[in-house]
């Protein structure tokens, strides 16, 4: 792609699984992390209005407020008045806390998810120690 060719980037949209379990607050903060994570959101990329998340999931509006407003107090997000909400160009790293709990989080859905397919967690488990023969050995 020459330097002269406009990139078209689609504004980021949220998506909701309410059959997760997880809160839908919850679920809107771990799109932005993952985002942020995957580089599809980067820093002064600008995040639909509170306003438009809630007309586009039929959601409340306080609960876009409060997922933006922890993304915020974490320093993930910026918001500038009259101007929107962007990623922050600070560097953010989950803490201990947080990873643990988004890996619990992934755990869940995914243990939910062979389970409704018909897979025990013995299955997934021989499946993953065929790939990775060394989680089978003690240290």
């Amino acid at each position: 792609m020459s330097e002269s060719t406009p990139v078209f980037r689609l504004p980021f949209q949220f998506r909701l699984d309410l059959q997760s379990g997880v809160p839908v607050y919850r679920q809107l903060i771990d799109q932005v992390q993952a985002g942020i994570a995957t580089g599809v959101l980067q820093p002064g990329h600008q995040l639909p209005t509170v306003r438009q998340v809630a007309v586009d999931l039929a959601i409340n509006p306080n609960t876009v407020l409060r997922a933006y407003r922890e993304l915020e107090i974490r320093g993930v997000l910026e918001t500038q008045q009259g101007t929107g909400t962007f990623i922050s160009h600070r560097e953010v790293r989950p803490d201990h806390a947080e990873r643990q709990r988004q890996l619990e989080q992934l755990v869940n859905e995914f243990e939910a998810r062979a389970g409704a397919a018909g897979f025990t967690i013995q299955d997934v488990a021989e499946v993953l120690l065929d790939r990775h023969p060394d989680l089978g050995r003690r240290k």
